[in-house]
């Protein structure tokens, strides 16, 4: 298992990299071809972390569209490399909490986007997947980063669902990116925290929804 690094911030950062005090991990990942085959179980490790800012109602996660390209019944698992796939490799994990910080175990992250030359996959189930938050609540995904098209910045499309809750649906950008300002759908809030690592990038964010 990949070692995970922490992040922290107040109030308006917390989306971009907090994580709650029981436990934090952020993985690393890899910048090659994207030929590993698909894997199906991973876990967080957790970490011990320092003090976490409080939540509230303010923090939560920001709704977006989920855009023109969603394909329902995407298979469960925590790599969305497979044969075929070329790209940046990055390693995406966080946390899903309620607005009182309180991790959400179980939750539903569904994630989707774009290859690396802006096309998204609308017959199958390529780039695009599933999967559950541990009991501490964290995710995983490895996956690529995303390429560009027109009208629109480098970006992840999520779904996040606490167990017996509304879903949220939101987009994840990149920062840095010059399309940023132009796109009219991009909010700072939503920023991933994006490291650049010996062999490749990972990035964090930390879902926040309304307490249940």
């Amino acid at each position: 298992m990949r070692r995970y690094l922490i992040y922290r911030s107040r109030r308006r950062f917390l989306h971009l990299g907090t994580m709650s005090l029981a436990s934090l991990a952020v993985a690393t990942c890899t910048k090659q071809p994207a030929t590993r085959t698909t894997e199906t179980t991973a876990s967080a490790q957790p970490a011990q972390l320092p003090l976490t800012p409080a939540c509230d109602d303010s923090d939560l996660t920001p709704s977006q569209t989920e855009g023109p390209y969603y394909t329902p019944d995407s298979p469960e698992r925590t790599s969305l490399l497979e044969p075929g796939i070329t790209g940046t490799t990055i390693i995406l994990t966080g946390q899903v909490l309620s607005s009182n910080c309180a991790p959400i175990a179980r939750a539903l992250v569904d994630v989707w986007h774009s290859d690396a030359e802006g096309e998204y996959d609308n017959v199958g189930y390529r780039l695009r997947g599933h999967q559950f938050t541990d009991d501490a609540g964290y995710y995983s995904l490895e996956t690529i980063i995303p390429g560009l098209y027109p009208g629109r910045t480098r970006h992840f499309h999520v779904k996040v669902q606490a167990p017996n809750q509304p879903v949220l649906t939101t987009q994840l950008y990149f920062p840095e990116e010059p399309q940023n300002e132009r796109d009219r759908l991009f909010q700072p809030a939503l920023l991933l925290a994006v490291q650049e690592i010996d062999d490749g990038k990972q990035a964090t964010f930390n879902f926040i929804l309304p307490a249940g």
